[in-house]
C-alpha cells in the first residue's frame, strides 16, 4: 500500500505593510434660500384619465474651485407664465390635505389663479384660476414636490430675477492619494539572459520588470563579467570611466558600462586589477570569491555616491552583496547618503561568504574588535571567521527570504546553517516572500521555443509536445506516462531519491527523462555511469549538461515533474511546470510545501489541489507520491486531466510577489 503522507501546518507570514490614514471628508455646505416658490398650473380640460407623467430630468452644473474642486448643483426651476387676474384668496384646498401638507414641510400655503395643473395632483380640490405656493423653512434641504412630476415640455424658462438659485455647495471626499513612484536599485552577482547560474538570476529578471512596470524606476548593477551574454545587452556603451574603488591601502580603477537588458536598465562593473577579478571563464568556483564580491559591493556603493543617485531602496541579493548595508551605514552614510533602505534577500542560507579578518583590511573596514563583535559580523559556529551574510542581516533594514515556509525553517527548524539565534535576534525584520515566475517566458501560450502552444482551454497541444519531445530524445512513442527531473545535480535536490526514481519509474512502465549537470565532478561522473548503463532503455534518457531549449520542451511535454529536495528555499521547477500543466511531484519542504498541495490528502478544496506531496525524505516517501500519480494517468485519466487544469490555472506570477515587495519597501523607506 502507497504511504500516506501526513499533512503539514500552514506556516503564516506577516508582510508588512504601511498604510497611511487619508484625511477625513470635508463636511458638506448646504445653502437654501428662506422661500422656495413652486407653481402648480391647473385648466378646465384636464381628464381624469390622462396617463402618468414622465419625470422631469434636473440639471446640475459643476464648477472647479481650488484644487478640492466642490461641486455646485443648482436645481432648474419649472414654472409656467401666470393669469393676468392672479389674486391672493383664501385656500381653496381641502383641509386635510392642506393640513397634511402643512405638517410634514411646515408650509404656508398661499393660492393663485393659474390655468392648468398637473395629472399628478389632480385629486387634490384645488379651485380653479389659483395657484399653490409652498414656503419651506431653512431647517429643511427638500427637492420640491410638485415640479418633479411635471410633463418636460410643459417647461419652460423662467426670468432670471424672479426665482433664487437652489444651491448645494459639497466638496466630493478627497481621493487617496497616489502611491509614490520609488527609485529602486538591484545589486546581483547574477542577472538572467546575461549571467545566470541559478535561481537568483530568474528572480532578479523578473522582480525588476514587475516593479518597473507598476511605475517604478528600477536599475541593476553587476559585475561585467567576461563571460556574460554580450548579444542579450542592447545599446551597451561607457558612462562612467574614471570610478576609483578603495581597496587595501590604494584603490582600482574601474569603468561602468550601461545597456538594456531586455528593456530592464543595467551597469556592468569593470574592474582593471591585476587581480582579473571578473574576466574569468565562470561566475563562481574560485577561492577568492569572498574578496571578488567584497569589491563588487565596494565599487557598487561607490558609484552610486560619485554619480549621486540616491535611490529609495537598495535591494541585493545572497551573501554576494551582502556588505552593501555594512558599507553603506559605515561609510556612505556620513558623505551624505542618508535616504537610502537595503532590503537583502537570501536565496540560500548553504552559502553565507565565510571569511577570516582579511575582508576587513581589503575593504576598509578595519576595526577588528568592532566587526567581530557577535552581534555584528562573527560567525556564530566559528568566532574567529567573519561572516558576510550574518553582516547583512544586521545591517539590513529588511531581510526576506523566499517563501514562507523556508524563513519559518531557517529560523525555528534547524536550516539555517547556523545563524537560527541571528535571525531570532532580527526576527521583527524578517520574512518570506515566494518567488514568481516571469510569464513572458514560461508560458505555453507564448512560448516559441515548443512546437505547438496551448493553454487550458486547448489542453490538447500538450501531447503534440510530448511527441515533439520523445522524437528529439529518441523514446519510444507508447501511452505511457513521462517523468521528468529538471536541475543542478547538487545533493540539496535530492540526488539519492532522483536515482532512486529512475528506476522506480521504470518498474512501474512509465518514462524517465533528466537533464541537469553539476559542477563537481564526482556526481557528474555518477550519473554519467547511470546514462550509460541506461543508454540502450526506449524509455530513459538522461542528458548530463544544460540545454534551455530542451528544458521549454520538456516542461512542455512530460506528465508528471519530480522535485525530490533534501531543502528547497523556494523552487522555480515545480512553478514553472504548474504553468505547462505537468504535474509536480514533491517533498513537503519550503517553497514546495507552500505552492504544491497535494490531490488526495491536502486540506485545500478540490480545485485548488495541483500535485501530488511526500513528507519524509527516504524511499518509500518518493513511491508513496509517484506511485500514486502514475496510478492516477492510468486509471483516473479524467482525474489526472481536472489536475492538469488545476496546475494551470495556479497563479505564481510576479503580480503578487511584486505588491509584497512594495509593501516591504513602503514599511522601511525613509519618508
Amino acid at each position: 500500500m502507497p504511504k500516506k503522507p501526513t499533512g503539514s501546518k500552514q506556516i503564516p507570514t506577516v508582510q508588512p505593510s504601511a498604510v497611511k490614514p487619508t484625511a477625513a471628508a470635508p463636511a458638506v455646505e448646504t445653502v437654501v434660500p428662506d422661500v422656495i416658490p413652486v407653481a402648480v398650473t391647473t385648466t378646465e380640460e384636464i381628464k381624469a384619465a390622462a396617463p402618468a407623467p414622465e419625470h422631469a430630468p434636473t440639471a446640475s452644473a459643476v464648477e472647479p474651485s481650488g484644487d478640492s474642486a466642490p461641486a455646485t448643483t443648482k436645481s432648474r426651476r419649472r414654472s409656467t407664465s401666470k393669469s393676468e387676474a392672479t389674486q391672493l384668496i383664501e385656500p381653496a384646498v381641502d383641509v386635510p390635505v392642506a393640513a397634511a401638507i402643512a405638517e410634514v414641510v411646515n408650509a404656508e400655503i398661499i393660492v393663485t389663479p393659474t390655468d392648468e395643473i398637473a395629472p399628478a395632483v389632480a385629486e387634490i380640490p384645488i379651485a380653479a384660476e389659483t395657484t399653490v405656493m409652498i414656503e419651506i423653512t431653512p431647517e429643511f434641504v427638500l427637492e420640491p414636490a410638485f415640479p418633479s412630476v411635471i410633463e418636460p415640455e410643459a417647461v419652460v424658462a423662467i426670468e432670471p430675477e424672479l426665482e433664487p438659485a437652489l444651491e448645494i455647495i459639497a466638496e466630493p471626499p478627497p481621493s487617496a492619494p497616489a502611491r509614490p513612484n520609488l527609485f529602486i536599485v538591484h545589486i546581483t552577482p547574477e542577472l538572467a539572459a546575461v549571467a545566470k547560474v541559478g535561481g537568483l538570476a530568474d528572480v532578479v529578471f523578473g522582480l525588476s520588470r514587475e516593479l518597473a512596470i507598476r511605475g517604478n524606476h528600477v536599475e541593476i548593477i553587476l559585475p561585467k563579467y567576461s563571460s556574460m551574454r554580450h548579444d542579450q545587452i542592447y545599446a551597451m556603451q561607457e558612462v562612467y570611466h574614471d570610478l576609483w574603488v578603495p581597496w587595501y591601502d590604494g584603490a582600482i580603477h574601474c569603468t561602468v558600462f550601461f545597456g538594456f537588458v531586455h528593456d530592464r536598465k543595467c551597469f556592468f562593473i569593470e574592474p582593471h586589477s591585476p587581480d582579473n577579478f571578473f574576466n574569468r571563464g565562470s561566475i563562481y568556483g574560485f577561492k577568492d570569491d569572498v574578496l571578488r564580491y567584497a569589491f563588487f559591493s565596494r565599487a557598487a556603493m561607490e558609484f552610486l555616491w560619485k554619480s549621486g543617485k540616491h535611490p529609495d531602496v537598495i535591494h541585493c541579493h545572497d551573501w554576494q552583496t551582502a556588505l552593501v548595508p555594512v558599507f553603506l551605514y559605515e561609510f556612505y552614510q556620513s558623505l551624505g547618503m542618508t535616504h537610502p533602505r537595503v532590503c537583502l534577500t537570501i536565496h540560500n542560507f548553504a552559502h553565507q561568504g565565510v571569511t577570516g579578518v582579511e575582508i576587513l583590511h581589503a575593504t576598509g573596514l578595519h576595526r577588528p574588535e568592532r566587526f567581530f563583535d557577535p552581534t555584528r559580523m562573527a560567525d556564530n559556529r566559528h568566532p574567529r571567521a567573519l561572516n558576510l551574510l550574518k553582516g547583512g542581516i544586521v545591517y539590513a533594514n529588511f531581510v526576506t527570504t523566499v517563501s514562507p515556509r523556508y524563513a519559518f525553517e531557517t529560523k525555528d527548524q534547524g536550516q539555517g546553517f547556523g545563524l537560527e539565534s541571528t535571525l531570532h535576534t532580527h526576527h521583527i525584520k524578517y520574512g518570506g516572500v515566494v518567488n514568481g515566475i516571469d510569464y513572458d517566458v514560461w508560458n505555453p501560450e507564448v512560448d516559441h521555443q515548443i512546437p505547438t502552444r496551448y493553454n487550458i482551454e486547448t489542453i490538447e497541444g500538450k501531447y503534440d509536445n510530448k511527441r515533439a519531445l520523445r522524437h528529439r530524445l529518441m523514446l519510444a512513442d507508447n501511452d505511457k506516462p513521462i517523468v521528468a527531473f529538471i536541475g543542478r545535480l547538487d545533493p540539496q535536490k535530492g540526488l539519492e531519491l532522483v536515482r532512486h526514481a529512475i528506476f522506480y519509474t521504470l518498474e512501474r512502465g512509465a518514462q524517465f527523462v533528466l537533464l541537469g549537470s553539476s559542477p563537481d565532478e564526482r556526481i557528474n561522473g555518477d550519473f554519467w555511469g547511470l546514462k550509460r548503463m541506461l543508454n540502450d532503455s526506449p524509455d530513459c534518457h538522461l542528458e548530463i549538461g544544460f540545454d534551455e531549449d530542451l528544458s521549454h520542451l520538456i516542461y512542455a511535454g512530460a506528465d508528471m515533474m519530480l522535485v525530490p529536495s533534501r531543502f528547497e528555499p523556494c523552487g522555480l521547477t515545480q512553478l514553472i511546470a504548474l504553468r505547462y500543466g505537468t504535474i509536480p511531484v514533491v517533498r513537503a519542504i519550503g517553497g514546495l510545501a507552500d505552492t504544491v498541495f497535494d490531490k488526495d490528502f491536502s486540506d485545500r478544496p478540490l480545485h485548488a489541489r495541483n500535485g501530488y506531496v511526500f513528507q519524509d525524505y527516504d524511499n518509500p516517501g518518493l513511491e508513496s507520491a509517484l506511485g500514486r500519480a502514475i496510478a492516477c494517468y492510468r486509471n483516473h485519466p479524467d482525474h489526472f486531466r481536472e489536475l492538469m487544469k488545476n496546475a494551470m490555472r495556479s497563479d505564481y506570477s510576479w503580480n503578487v510577489p511584486g505588491q509584497d515587495y512594495l509593501n516591504i519597501y513602503d514599511y522601511i523607506r525613509d519618508v
